[in-house]
């Protein structure tokens, strides 16, 4: 269940302005099907894609943990044939890591598992990793992200020595960067050269220019795997909220979802799966084609987030005359109001630097941001900060 509070997010009030508007060299071994279908109909065959030069084969669909409470959705959807899941060292205080560990079990060789650390120097990352290896009851890491990476400044040298050191022992196979802000970090990425795997936001709201810096960075052979493919979620909202029905009556984030499988760019997605409906619905996916009403389902969900979903442009960085990191904080609050997850968010806002929370957004008599893409950023900021400060 989504973990909700400080009264249901404020009575659901979060969108209300907008509800009027318009080959794996013998490390996987295959697992035996457990003939379970999705609950709508044939079983669906899953595509695989080889990421990068690591030479993994993994599903196009794969599996995002970060906020699934449930382990028997991780156990069924490896059943399904899903073998590439994602966690990190600090999602759910560490209890995300435990909680995959348990409910891959003895399928753990057989599936690709991926986890992070936003350790910020080469004895804290190593720590942080022998600490994910016990928690995740494993001997190695498929792939070890440095987490968060938004600036090139935010990555030194020890750190990238930190995974090679843990390739080395044979901790780690591949060694990969995840981040929200592949256009400022593609030229920097693209010249080092140090990742194996790049896990980047990616989705159908995002501006061309994404495109040109993901076909960059593939170009080094660097394996992609897309998240937040969704454009913020708004698919865990419940049955109250604004958006609710129109979600779920013209299927855009499954649309969403169909849009990112068919870049031949990406490699494979991680989208969050909370329950079996939204694992059989993903599932499900598999079978369609991206087609002609799936690109005007999704003309039409951009309208109706554009005041609200940060599409992590970049255009807004220091814009604000209070100096608010804007798109971070625009992000944290996607976390409550798109995946349902207020504690998420809660604690992602705690992180901010001090001077940030005790910031007010109606104190000032202007807002001094303007988002070319139409979010409300006065009025979403302010959100968070009745939410969260």
């Amino acid at each position: 269940m989504p973990n909700t509070s400080r009264r249901d997010f404020l009575s659901a009030g979060l969108m209300l302005p907008v509800a009027g508007a318009a080959s794996n060299a013998g490390f996987l071994q295959p697992l035996e099907s457990s003939g379970e279908k999705p609950s709508a109909g044939k079983p669906v065959k899953l595509d695989h894609r080889v990421l990068g030069k690591t030479g993994l084969k993994v599903t196009t669909l794969s599996m995002g943990c970060m906020i699934t409470s449930d382990p028997s959705v991780i156990t069924r959807a490896a059943d399904l044939g899903i073998n590439y899941f994602d966690t990190a060292r600090g999602y759910q205080h560490g209890n995300n890591e435990r909680m995959v560990g348990a409910a891959l079990g003895t399928k753990r060789k057989q599936v690709v598992l991926s986890t992070k650390s936003d350790g910020d120097d080469k004895a804290k990352l190593l720590a942080h990793l022998d600490t994910s290896l016990s928690e995740l009851k494993t001997d190695y890491i498929d792939i070890w992200y440095l987490h968060g990476k938004d600036n090139p400044d935010h990555i030194r040298d020890e750190m990238i020595e930190a995974q090679q050191i843990a390739r080395q022992q044979g901790k780690i196979r591949f060694s990969g960067m995840s981040t929200h802000a592949l256009p400022k970090m593609s030229s920097w990425t693209v010249d080092k050269k140090a990742f194996d795997v790049v896990l980047v936001t990616y989705n159908f709201s995002m501006d061309p220019k994404m495109d040109e810096a993901l076909a960059a960075v593939a170009k080094t052979g660097a394996g992609i795997v897309a998240m937040k493919v969704m454009a913020g979620g708004f698919r865990n909202v419940g049955p109250s909220h604004p958006l609710y029905p129109r979600l779920h009556r013209d299927g855009a984030i499954l649309s969403a979802l169909k849009w990112v499988l068919n870049k031949p760019n990406v490699h494979t997605t991680i989208p969050s799966m909370t329950d079996m409906d939204q694992l059989d619905e993903n599932m499900r996916v598999m079978a369609e084609p991206f087609a002609a009403a799936d690109e005007k389902t999704l003309a039409a969900h951009l309208e109706q987030i554009r005041p609200l979903y940060c599409r992590m442009c970049g255009q807004c960085d220091g814009t604000c005359a209070q100096g608010l990191p804007v798109a971070a904080m625009l992000r944290i609050l996607t976390y409550a109001d798109g995946y349902g997850q207020f504690a998420l968010a809660r604690e992602r806002f705690a992180e901010l630097p001090a001077g940030h929370a005790a910031v007010r957004c109606g104190d000032c008599g202007e807002c001094t941001v303007r988002c070319p893409n139409g979010v409300r950023v006065a009025e979403r900021l302010g959100r968070a900060q009745e939410l969260f400060a």
